[in-house]
C-alpha cells in the first residue's frame, strides 16, 4: 500500500513562512490530483490547495489565494506546498491528499474524493 510521507511545518510566527512537503514512497505511484487539506482543533477539515498532476493546474481556497503555493505532484515526484504571511488562524494539523482516476468535474475539493492520505503535520502560528 503506498503511504503519503509529510515533512516539514513546525512552528513560526505570525506572518512568516513554512513550507510542506509530501512524497508517496513509491517512485512508482501515479495520481490525477494531488492537494493539501488541514483541520484546525474543533473544526472540520478544510480544503487548502490542489494540482492536477498531469497538466499543473492549480486551485485555491479563498483564504490560501496570493499566500500559498502548491507545486510538484506529477510522475511520483514530491507534493509542495509553500505558505507565506501565515496567520494565527492558520494554525492547524495540515494534510497531503492524493486521487488516482480521473474526477469529471474538474480539480476536486472535497475530501471524500481523495484515495491516500499523508500522517498530518502540525503547523502552529504564534500571535
Amino acid at each position: 500500500q503506498v503511504q503519503l510521507v509529510e515533512s516539514g511545518g513546525g512552528s513560526v510566527q505570525a506572518e512568516g513562512s513554512l513550507r510542506h512537503s509530501c512524497a508517496p514512497s513509491e517512485r512508482t505511484f501515479s495520481s490525477a490530483y494531488m492537494a493539501w487539506f488541514r483541520q484546525a482543533p474543533g473544526k472540520n477539515r478544510e480544503f487548502v490547495a490542489a494540482i492536477a498532476s498531469s497538466t499543473g493546474t492549480t486551485y485555491y481556497s479563498a483564504s490560501a489565494k496570493g499566500r500559498f503555493t502548491i507545486s510538484g505532484g506529477n510522475a511520483g515526484s514530491a507534493l509542495s506546498l509553500q505558505m507565506n504571511n501565515l496567520k494565527h488562524e492558520e494554525t492547524a494539523v495540515y494534510y497531503c491528499a492524493a486521487r488516482t482516476s480521473d474526477h469529471e468535474d474538474g480539480i476536486p475539493v472535497a475530501g471524500v474524493s481523495y484515495d491516500y492520505w499523508g500522517q498530518g503535520t502540525q503547523v502552529t502560528v504564534s500571535s
